[in-house]
């Protein structure tokens, strides 16, 4: 089915063709066919979005003083309009980013529950009287910090848009998203969503575009107030250095090499299961992926047993394959950047349980197996990297003490996961371990109010929740002479 959906820039509440009137493709890459050809956002593109939502944040305009509850009432309207289009967006993110239909519609319902909670802050985002000496008055107030930026990954297009989006609208900020120019089409479609919402104009743009002009730019652009970027670590660092030059404040989500730790005392078949799908979900290109599996030496065959029999019964399809459980990956360079990873782990002494190379009855399709590694120590390259792709290695340890030291033995500090029957062991594992997320017998889960974010090299700052309200808004005192 080709595809009939928004192709243009969306800017100060108007579809419009790129400055400069170019124009990239986009490919399906479970056929390597051209999808879409979508408008390329320039600098100057960039600087026509950010010039719109500045005016749109202005604070006398119908956004920045609008009644929270009236602002709530449109977070509510675009959920409803992302309902309605709810079965062309799963079409189109399949299509455009390899996803399951499966897993494409995980999305977008993730997506409308995020801004029906957030729907619900918007007036409940309140300051405080501070106790102090003296005949005085004072008080805080949280103000929307202005434009945001969002340059979203490709790997979830839609969700990870809607993910920072919808609090940042919440607390009265206008947007500005640039989408992966690998995966642009879906981030269209809360342009279309804002518009039927009816939302002031500027209050929402998008300009789909290169990272290296369209997203170096609303990075690096003085009238952006704050800049959410979820991506590897090594590009976040980058744009956390770009936004220093204007001190602009950013939430970062990066890298992950999330341990799964199976105790010998779990449901055993639970936790294949949890581990299974927390590497090969979404083809395993995830930052929270649970790309380590440390499993105690008395149960490791066991468990290897179980995860190799489910990754062998995987079956593989395409965007608009129903029946599939995993899809391509992204690109051809994807592909081949974790085949790469596959042959690094073969050469350092891993050993290839299932899988390892490109599936034998797929001659269209940026495909990979899902994989599994045995006898992997924690120094070897495939245990240390984020391969972002189908990869499992497999970890012995011998004790608790053992297994923690192994997780923590890492740069990352996203999720972990902990599969134990035991409750003071579940509880003393996740007190001892150094992620931002833990996950006891079920992996990987979030939902719209927790936190989303890491320690270490995983990130700076929080998604979701109540963390991200304070991400969008900015703190003011006000101090009253009352005598």
């Amino acid at each position: 089915m080709s595809y009939t959906g928004p192709t243009d820039l969306y800017i100060d509440g108007e579809w419009t063709t790129a400055a400069s009137g170019e124009t990239f493709a986009t490919e399906d890459p479970a056929t390597e066919d051209v999808y879409a050809d979508v408008a390329k956002a320039s600098e100057e593109d960039v600087d026509r979005a950010v010039d719109a939502a500045s005016d749109a944040v202005e604070r006398d305009s119908d956004w920045r003083s609008l009644d929270p509850r009236k602002r709530g009432a449109y977070l509510h309207a675009m959920a409803d309009a992302i309902e309605e289009q709810k079965d062309e967006i799963v079409r189109v993110e399949s299509r455009d980013n390899g996803k399951t239909p499966f897993e494409a519609t995980l999305d977008v319902d993730m997506v409308i529950d995020t801004f029906r909670y957030y729907a619900g802050w918007t007036d409940k985002i309140e300051g405080d009287e501070v106790p102090v000496p003296g005949d005085r008055l004072n008080y805080t107030v949280r103000e929307p910090v202005g434009v945001t930026g969002h340059v979203i990954p490709w790997n979830y297009p839609f969700q990870l848009a809607g993910r920072s989006l919808a609090p940042a609208l919440a607390c009265g900020n206008t947007a500005v998203l640039k989408p992966s120019s690998t995966t642009p089409l879906s981030a269209l479609y809360y342009a279309v969503a804002a518009e039927e919402a009816g939302l002031p104009d500027g209050v929402v743009n998008v300009v789909p575009g290169r990272g290296s002009t369209a997203g170096n730019r609303l990075v690096e652009h003085p009238d952006v107030d704050h800049i959410a970027f979820t991506g590897s670590t090594g590009v976040g660092k980058g744009v956390m250095e770009q936004a220093s030059q204007n001190v602009t404040g950013v939430t970062l989500e990066l890298g992950g090499k999330g341990p799964n730790i199976v105790f010998p005392d779990a449901d055993l078949d639970a936790a294949a299961a949890g581990c299974h799908y927390g590497i090969f979900m979404n083809a395993g290109q995830m930052c929270w992926a649970g790309s380590r599996l440390l499993v105690h030496e008395s149960v490791h065959d066991d468990v290897v047993d179980r995860v190799v029999e489910r990754a062998e019964a995987t079956p593989l399809g395409s965007g608009i394959d129903d029946d599939a459980q995993m899809g391509p990956t992204v690109s051809e360079s994807q592909q081949q950047e974790v085949l790469d990873y596959i042959e690094t782990g073969k050469a350092e002494g891993a050993t290839v349980a299932t899988g390892g190379g490109i599936p034998e009855n797929r001659e269209q399709g940026y495909f990979v197996e899902p994989t599994v590694f045995t006898d992997v120590t924690n120094d070897m390259t495939i245990a240390r990297e984020e391969i972002f792709g189908p990869v499992l290695s497999v970890i012995e340890f011998s004790d608790q003490e053992e297994a923690i030291e192994i997780a923590n033995d890492s740069p990352y500090g996203l999720m972990a996961g902990i599969w134990t029957s035991d409750l003071n062991t579940a509880h003393k594992t996740a007190d001892y371990l150094d992620y931002g997320m833990v996950s006891v017998n079920e992996y990987p889960v979030t939902q719209p109010q927790t936190p989303f974010g890491g320690f270490k090299q995983s990130g700076h700052g929080r998604e979701q929740g109540t963390e991200a309200i304070h991400e969008y808004t900015q703190t003011k005192n006000v101090n009253v002479n009352l005598e």
